[in-house]
């Protein structure tokens, strides 16, 4: 493997600081990970909503697919990132194996060094041993309080007293209104420019080839929200008309060239056979014209921004 360049200043390798800031649910907010990551130099965070428990996080599955040598990802806590210590090892190796970084901001590791890779073992398991006594102490103390005739919890909740409800109510809906807010701007101007004319299945599509990990019911979510706070126009949630079969691969089309604007269009057409797409006319062979065809209609629907590149590439290149 080829060394990374290393600035003469600093032992740590040159590269982008890509931050990752994870929390269980939808109505956590990630903000207050997103200041340390971004105080500590990342330009770029990538949000994650997942439980702790589940190794299903795609968001982190993409960017360690897509991260490069020498760049280094960063989290604020371990836990951040994964839920065990052989998860954790196992994200380490995809990272190494592209000549890629760690860096946790509240534990000593860099994984540079033999001794950053031997802290992180020792760390983990720390944290791993750390959330075993956690959950035992939880249950022990729930035990405990049953034996005395107590229930867990907050007895105001459990009693439904109507002004703890409101406070727990009005908490979660500022905290989530606060991460909607945080990072509208990379999402609402591609739904201001596609809706109501696409269903939100076309607009998640759109997002997700963009690197968004967005699902249609949580992305209308977010909008009702917005327009609810009289933030985004009411237009936005309007039902979608009908669509054509020619309109959901002209969607499709449109979600590739704009992930990546320098495929020429005889790539696209082979990513559109690979995908077992057929042509507007019902074919298996897509043509560089059918595809010139399907991205020109999603200029002129807004589908794609008009400052865009005029083209996909040579035809034949």
């Amino acid at each position: 493997m080829a060394k990374t360049p290393r600035n003469p200043s600093s032992r740590r390798p040159q590269g982008r600081l890509i931050g990752y800031a994870r929390v269980s649910t939808d109505e956590q907010a990630t903000e207050a990970q997103e200041i340390e990551l971004r105080s500590a130099g990342c330009d770029t965070i990538v949000q994650e909503h997942g439980s702790g428990a589940s190794r299903t996080r795609p968001a982190l599955a993409r960017l360690v697919r897509e991260i490069g040598a020498g760049d280094t990802l960063v989290v604020v806590r371990l836990d951040r990132l994964a839920r065990s210590v052989s998860h954790l090892l196992e994200v380490i190796e995809d990272l190494t194996a592209k000549g890629a970084h760690f860096r946790s901001l509240r534990d000593p590791i860099d994984t540079t060094t033999p001794q950053g890779m031997f802290s992180l073992q020792v760390l983990g398991a720390v944290a791993q041993l750390e959330r075993a006594l956690i959950s035992e102490r939880t249950k022990a103390g729930i035990q405990a309080a049953k034996a005395k005739g107590r229930l867990p919890g907050n007895p105001g909740i459990r009693e439904r007293r109507p002004d703890v409800l409101a406070k727990m109510t009005a908490a979660q809906k500022a905290a989530y209104g606060a991460r909607i807010q945080a990072n509208a701007n990379q999402w609402l101007p591609t739904v201001r420019r596609m809706r109501p004319d696409h269903t939100w299945d076309d607009i998640a599509r759109v997002l997700k080839q963009r690197g968004l990990d967005w699902t249609p019911e949580r992305l209308r979510r977010a909008v009702k929200w917005l327009v609810a706070e009289r933030l985004a126009d009411p237009a936005l949630l309007r039902k979608s008309p009908p669509r054509l079969p020619e309109d959901r691969l002209m969607t499709l089309v449109a979600g590739i060239h704009s992930s990546n604007p320098d495929l020429t269009l005889r790539e696209i057409a082979g990513q559109l056979e690979r995908l077992h797409e057929r042509t507007p006319r019902g074919g298996t062979k897509w043509s560089p014209s059918s595809v010139k065809n399907l991205i020109d209609r999603a200029r002129r629907t807004g589908l794609i921004a008009e400052d865009a590149e005029s083209d996909a590439g040579p035809a034949g290149g």
